[in-house]
């Protein structure tokens, strides 16, 4: 069964030097996009990091330091990668608490614009942990009825993401075909920054969700300790969560 789409959807995965959001980096990323029309692009790159890859991480998905020192950095493929994904919708496995904030620091990084404003994601995980909770290798096997060759590589597990989904939705009948529906679903907390530092409340209104001021409203702690937001941009947070609060401060001070 086949997806309702209004706008593409990029299904991605990322192969990276660790699981730091904010200081690890990608080396590999395949992304596969689905148009409405059904039409499929597919890209895949190896990435030099610019930075060692830990032995551990080269043991789990095989990319050493020497297969990606003649690859192109982020910096060179990111306005590729960008326009690529900017009218999309998002989607993977485990992406919207790992690829799409590692993948939004690495195009902020760089300069390029990226937020959720006008997409949704789709974590293709989490519809799997609700039903039967397993792994990739194992959703693949179960959904698919097939073994996952070359799992750990950002093409392998992008494709088989993308036909777990469309096996899921033939699985489940009371799962929702459309993008907008799906992501409600897998969403696991709302919260506007991918990090979960920034969240709303019942009224629907941001607030702080660690700390010392955790449950406190954004906007009364921006104007009534100015400081705070100062300590936050120089401190070592995700560069999306600096950039979602430097948006609610501007539209503070647009209203006065």
């Amino acid at each position: 069964m086949e997806l309702k789409l209004t706008k593409p959807i990029c299904f991605f995965d990322l192969e990276t030097t660790g699981i730091d959001i904010c200081k690890d980096r990608i080396v590999e990323i395949s992304i596969l996009k689905v148009f409405p029309n059904g039409n499929k692009e597919s890209r895949t790159w190896l990435v030099n990091p610019e930075m060692p890859i830990p032995p551990e991480t080269t043991a789990v998905h095989g990319i050493t330091n020497e297969k990606v020192a003649n690859e192109p950095t982020f910096k060179e493929l990111a306005s590729t990668i960008h326009a690529i994904v900017k009218d999309s919708d998002l989607a993977g496995f485990n992406s919207d608490r790992f690829d799409i904030p590692l993948l939004a620091e690495e195009l902020l990084r760089v300069g390029l614009d990226f937020d959720m404003k006008n997409r949704v994601a789709v974590d293709i995980q989490t519809i799997f942990h609700k039903k039967e909770e397993r792994t990739l290798s194992a959703a693949y096997k179960f959904y698919c009825g097939q073994s996952l060759e070359n799992a750990h590589s950002a093409e392998a597990d992008t494709l088989a993401t993308y036909e777990i989904l469309k096996s899921q939705l033939d699985r489940y009948e009371d799962l929702p075909h459309d993008m907008k529906s799906l992501s409600e679903y897998t969403t696991r907390k709302k919260s506007l920054d991918f990090a979960g530092f920034i969240g709303v409340d019942k009224d629907n209104e941001e607030i702080f969700t660690f700390g010392k001021h955790k449950g406190a409203k954004v906007e009364k702690i921006l104007e009534t300790e100015p400081g705070y937001f100062g300590w936050i941009q120089n401190a070592d947070f995700p560069l999306y969560t600096k950039k979602v609060l430097t948006a609610i401060k501007l539209r503070k001070l647009n209203t006065k």
